[in-house]
């Protein structure tokens, strides 16, 4: 077994399924498709170490959310180096490759090749009570999307005396499980100490409500594995994207999306109660409102800033100080 040459796997994930392809020394591919669930994930590990003959294959994928993470734990666990890379970066490295053909193998060996050459940072699975804590925010979530559209539904069924009464038993059904929910949250986070302490800091940014704490910690696990809040709004899809070339473009100053679409979710509502109950983020706010930026898009730059907040709250350990905002805010260029 070769344990000191380096080999790259690209693996294009979706729901159901793992398209793989395997770059070997003469550069060359060998594809394969498995069945994306646990026992899929084992045969693939077995299916690539037989291939390589390395002791620890390094893989590339992309970030699809649930899709790709109960993969890159198995394949972390399993001792591999994993890297899970923002869809922005392969969309650019395959259009600075001109690649014209689109299959899920061919995004396989793009992945590979990307790994290969660009080397990217391995990602770090998370403790056993993060995933926990996102399976809980996740269901809980889910909750609260049935609860809405069984709300929509109770709205349109204003005649219909039998199906109202249905919708309503489920209704309060959904409700009697969305708070007990909550509580199994609160209850999680004050029994592990790490997630009780960055919770309470998080927290203590106003806009910022328990709920939305639990979800930054589920999705992001420690803030503090990120370089700088930069590199986290990055992370988050919030960072600016200034249209602008020559004399005859000027587009609208709008944040990226291209990053995690449950947190950017997340910290819209935050963002919008912030920019009324928050002095540091309302300053700011109120600052690009006179610049004559649009509405819409001062609400992404706000949310910009709260993740700078939360950034810096944790990374310092010291709870939100209003004061001490205001001046970071007023030193940082606007969106």
């Amino acid at each position: 077994m070769n344990n000191g040459e380096e080999r790259w796997v690209g693996i294009d994930v979706s729901k159901s399924k793992l398209d793989v392809a395997v770059l070997d020394s003469r550069g060359k591919y060998k594809n394969h498709v498995f069945p994306n669930d646990a026992k899929g994930h084992a045969t693939l590990v077995a299916w690539v170490m037989e291939r390589l003959g390395v002791s620890r294959p390094c893989v590339c994928m992309e970030a699809t959310g649930p899709y790709s993470e109960a993969l890159a734990i198995a394949l972390s666990d399993a001792g591999w180096h994993v890297s899970v890379v923002n869809p922005a970066r392969i969309k650019g490295f395959a259009q600075g490759e001109m690649t014209r053909n689109k299959t899920d193998a061919v995004d396989a060996g793009l992945l590979a090749r990307f790994g290969q050459l660009m080397r990217p940072e391995p990602w770090v699975a998370p403790p056993p009570e993060v995933r926990e804590l996102r399976a809980l925010v996740d269901r809980l979530q889910s909750l609260k999307d049935m609860a809405q559209q069984e709300g929509n539904r109770l709205e349109a069924a204003m005649n219909q005396p039998t199906m109202r009464a249905s919708i309503e038993s489920h209704l309060q059904w959904l409700q009697a499980s969305i708070k007990q929910l909550e509580q199994q949250i609160d209850d999680h986070i004050d029994r592990h100490p790490g997630l009780r302490q960055d919770a309470r800091i998080i927290a203590s940014i106003p806009g910022i409500g328990d709920i939305t704490a639990a979800k930054v910690l589920a999705y992001l696990g420690d803030v503090r594995r990120f370089q700088s809040a930069k590199a986290l709004a990055a992370f988050i899809g919030v960072t600016p994207r200034l249209k602008e070339s020559g004399s005859s473009v000027r587009g609208r100053s709008m944040i990226s999306r291209s990053g995690h679409a449950n947190l950017r979710h997340a910290l819209f509502m935050p963002a919008m109660v912030a920019r009324r109950h928050n002095q540091a983020v309302k300053t700011f706010g109120d600052r690009l409102k006179q610049g004559g930026m649009a509405p819409k898009a001062v609400i992404g730059a706000c949310m910009h800033k709260l993740v700078h907040l939360i950034y810096g709250v944790v990374k310092s350990g010291v709870p939100f100080d209003p004061r001490r905002a205001v001046m970071r805010l007023d030193t940082q260029d606007g969106i």
